[in-house]
């Protein structure tokens, strides 16, 4: 039984304007991409996976080893594009039992809150999504046993469609870090100041 990670970096942040890449754009003089890659690969789960699409050169010119980059050529359809992708890829590995997705906009998810949605599939969990101060954040775990629906989204949402009709475990992330995420330039100051 193997976890994986995978970071959507393939949209285009439409919110930004211009024709910036969200994931591109620098926090501590590192792309938010970098940021978002090192708390997947130091959670130790494996293989961890980025995908890409909006300038794919760019963005993959940041993905280190050993990540995986998976090519998302409808991501103009949203994050559920990026889903399927990313499940395609993960598919004809068995091992791989359940997938932790993360967001390249979300620097300050921390390698501990993809231990602890693994730690709840390890328990049983299916649908699992990590939690700070009792609201839902990011990152989402999903258990191969969901794949089938979730290939079947459309639009800009994940898993999070499948909540609804499956049961949720969540699981308690405080402390591991924080599911900010950076949608506009706002946002990004917001996060320059509280460097």
């Amino acid at each position: 039984m193997s976890v994986a990670v995978a970071v959507f970096a393939a949209g285009r942040g439409s919110r930004l304007g211009g024709d910036a890449s969200k994931p591109l754009l620098e926090w501590r003089g590192r792309p938010l991409l970098a940021w978002a890659l090192d708390a997947a690969v130091d959670s130790g789960l494996a293989p961890v996976l980025a995908t890409v699409g909006y300038r794919a050169d760019d963005v993959r010119a940041v993905v280190p080893e050993p990540v995986e980059i998976v090519d998302n050529p409808e991501w103009e359809e949203g994050i559920a594009a990026s889903l399927r992708a990313v499940l395609q890829a993960l598919e004809p590995r068995p091992e791989v039992t359940a997938v932790c997705i993360g967001l390249a906009d979300q620097p300050r998810t921390g390698p501990e809150a993809y231990r602890c949605l693994a730690a709840a599939h390890e328990a049983g969990a299916h649908l699992a999504v990590a939690t700070y101060d009792g609201r839902r954040g990011n990152p989402v775990l999903l258990a191969r046993s969901l794949w089938p629906q979730a290939l079947e989204l459309r639009g800009d949402a994940g898993a999070r469609q499948l909540m609804d009709t499956v049961p949720v475990t969540d699981v308690p992330c405080d402390g591991t870090g924080h599911p900010d995420d950076v949608d506009t330039l706002e946002d990004l100051g917001r996060l320059q100041e509280d460097q």
